[in-house]
């Protein structure tokens, strides 16, 4: 075990005995190593340390006695101000660590290693052979006379391990500039909306996640995570303020690991329960090979109550089979204890850039697409799914190609015990027509194995219209929808965008002004206000939202817009109107949210004489809607509702994103009718956290 613990500890950051190839970067000075060339410095350094070492060292009598032939093995670092710092040491005999701890307690006091001509730690680790070896020319020279008993090959094999370690460099954030993914949660992503959507900018901000890479060309990563840095000069406290638990970088490779957190008490009172928690537990690992390619993996390990108006939409949103709920957003869950949930979720991917404009992932995650809070054309308001995309960029063009696998986990849906998989593709092409306007069109369609064909190869197809090929392989193989979207900046603060999405057209229906349930459209109007009233990094935020009844839904039921009981698209489904202010501000590593969301939104009777869909419910088909006009928003059970959130917290470390934080939650859902399932509710949840900051929670339904 210990020897485990000290391997652990070599990872976090090991650099060995050779040459430093960074020409900005100098290792720590021994007296007497002043008039060294740079590039000796470090073998000046290693001399030295062994020299004073052998020097020093007395080999305890117990260990004499037993011919004891081994090592010690010590982890140490030189700190900013000179002095040799003891980190861990692992022996077989507790006299050989006293022994090695009171020989580095005699080592003079160094000038510090630097960085960019700046002071630093450097850490070490080495080891002292028993019985002591005379000296490094005593190395070489048995180096030398084994060398000649072996070939080149054999010598170059011996050495492989060693230069391995060799290869181990400094750790200088390498994901900034890499292909990966940036987390995407709107909180974070107001960091840069700014920067990259300044007038005169070719960039594209709708498809999401960004990909560093990409952002890194209008926001300094590295700059602005140095203003955050603490002055930390302990492993933990750099650990803890500043770093990411395990950080290791080679020539041509890198990775991190942390740990993750999101950890929730609170109380709702509305509830008949003490008070609500989330404890959820995990690991991120992430890292490159190469200057291309690019891995990320979470695991969640999860268990939560919530407020009660969220437990009873979880539990609204039931799969086949004996577990209670659907998380939203995250997965099925089963019980925990009486009244709370079990719910684990895995999200990975892998990314490679074979050239400079293609980007390609393959992963288990969620994507989104627009400049709003809320999407009409995809969102991640649901579970994580597979996925595959093709990111292509040149010239003034941005063309994002996904495909996905669904599933829905109905009962009716669901055969032998297996839920039903279904696909969706997705076309989204972002042009900049000049500095200040972008226009983007969407097309997606969702089909399933009917007549046993599986993945459709015809939708594989990146320029093909998906309309076309509904028409050719029937229209009941396929349910195809067409969005539009824009943005135009008026200026570096302000900027409008909007969403357009169309389920089914019908041109007569439209001139005949009557209504039609086949208007099936919805449309979002929205504005960003950023450093607003010239505070910076206040952003202001207004979105108005809009989507008519039975949009996103099909006369074939599996063929709607959603997964896992959940709308690939707006949170809401359908049939409803909605408005939201949003407010964000950080200062430092400080933060601050708020939220106001005003709607007013349709819900099906069910009561057993009014069964008819009125157009809210994207899983239920429109067969048998009351009325084929004077259709409109609100009907069927119109019911208004409020939602104001303001959260307020600290960055306690910005390389793993892991915030402290407190929110309050007030929300007032007032239908014009009661059934079982839509009833009056007021409620105040008051929740303080410790947590990953890596997705979006959406409790605003």
């Amino acid at each position: 075990m210990k020897r485990f613990i000290v391997l652990c500890l070599l990872l976090v950051q090991y650099h060995s005995y050779s040459q430093d190839t960074f020409s900005n970067e100098k290792p720590p000075v021994f007296p007497g190593c002043d008039a060294v060339a740079i590039d000796s410095l470090q073998n000046c350094f290693d001399r030295s340390l062994f020299d004073h070492i052998f020097n020093n060292f007395k080999v305890p009598q117990k260990v004499k006695d037993e011919k004891y032939k081994g090592e010690v093995a010590v982890l140490f670092e030189v700190d900013t101000t000179g002095q040799f710092k003891v980190i861990y040491i692992d022996a077989l005999y507790e006299e050989l660590e006293d022994e090695a701890r009171q020989v580095f307690s005699t080592l003079p006091k160094v000038r510090p290693a630097t960085y960019n001509s700046r002071k630093t730690y450097k850490q070490y680790a080495v080891a002292i052979k028993i019985p002591l070896i005379d000296s490094a020319a005593k190395n070489m020279n048995e180096a030398s006379q084994k060398a000649k008993e072996v070939s080149k090959l054999e010598q170059r094999s011996k050495a492989e391990f060693d230069q391995v370690n060799s290869d181990l460099k400094s750790f200088d954030d390498k994901a900034y500039h890499s292909q990966l993914n940036i987390p995407f949660t709107h909180t974070d992503y107001a960091r840069f909306d700014r920067q990259m959507n300044l007038v005169g900018t070719n960039s594209h901000t709708a498809s999401k996640p960004f990909i560093y890479e990409d952002v890194s060309k209008y926001y300094d990563f590295k700059a602005e995570k140095e203003k955050l840095q603490k002055n930390a000069e302990t492993w933990a406290g750099r650990k803890l303020w500043n770093e990411h638990l395990v950080q290791l970088q080679g020539n041509d490779y890198w990775f991190t690991i942390d740990p993750i957190f999101d950890l929730q008490i609170g109380k709702d009172t509305d509830a008949s329960f003490n008070t609500t928690f989330n404890n959820t537990r995990g690991l991120l690992v992430q890292g490159g090979l190469g200057k291309a390619f690019n891995f990320y993996t979470t695991v969640f390990e999860s268990q939560g109550r919530f407020a009660q108006y969220v437990n009873q939409y979880a539990e609204s949103l039931k799969a086949f089979g004996p577990d209670p709920a659907l998380i939203p957003g995250r997965g099925i869950a089963k019980r925990f204890k009486t009244d709370a949930y079990d719910y684990p979720v895995a999200e990975a991917y892998l990314s490679f850039a074979p050239a400079d404009f293609i980007n390609i992932q393959f992963g288990h995650a969620k994507n989104f697409i627009g400049d709003g809070y809320r999407s009409l054309l995809l969102s991640d308001v649901t579970s994580p799914h597979t996925f595959f995309k093709l990111n292509t960029k040149f010239w003034k063009i941005k063309y994002t190609n996904t495909w996905m696998w669904l599933k829905d986990v109905r009962p009716e849906a669901v055969a032998d015990k297996a839920f039903l998989t279904k696909y969706m593709a997705n076309h989204y092409l972002s042009w900049n027509v000049s500095k200040r306007l972008n226009i983007g069109l969407f097309e997606s369609v969702v089909w399933t194995n009917s007549n046993d064909r599986g993945f459709d190869f015809n939708y594989l197809n990146p320029i093909i219209f998906y309309r076309a090929i509904e028409f050719e392989t029937g229209q009941g193989a396929g349910n195809a929808l067409l969005g539009a979207s824009a943005k135009y900046k008026f200026n570096d603060h302000l900027n409008v965008y909007g969403q357009f999405i169309l389920d089914e057209f019908s041109l007569s229906d439209v001139k005949g002004g009557e209504k039609s349930w086949k208007n099936k459209n919805g449309y979002q109007l929205g504005l960003k206000y950023f450093n607003a009233f010239k505070v910076n990094n206040l952003l202001l935020q207004f979105e108005y939202n809009r989507v008519r009844p039975y949009t996103y839904s099909h006369n074939t039921i599996v063929l709607n817009y959603a997964h896992n009981n959940q709308s690939m698209a707006h949170l809401w489904g359908a049939n409803f109107s909605e408005a939201i202010l949003i407010g964000r501000y950080k200062y430092k590593r400080w933060f601050a949210d708020a939220k106001l969301i005003y709607g007013v939104r349709g819900f099906d009777f069910n009561d057993g004489t009014d069964n008819f869909s009125y157009g809210g419910d994207v899983y239920r088909d429109y067969n048998d809607r009351p009325f084929d006009t004077g259709v409109e928003i609100g009907q069927g059970i119109k019911t208004k509702t409020f939602y104001g959130n303001l959260q307020a917290g600290y960055v306690i470390n910005p390389a793993s994103n892991l915030k402290l934080f407190t929110d309050i939650t007030i929300r007032n859902f007032d239908p014009n009718a009661t059934t079982t399932s839509t009833f009056k509710n007021d409620t105040v949840w008051i929740n303080f956290g410790l947590r990953t900051d890596l997705f979006n929670w959406y409790f605003d339904f």
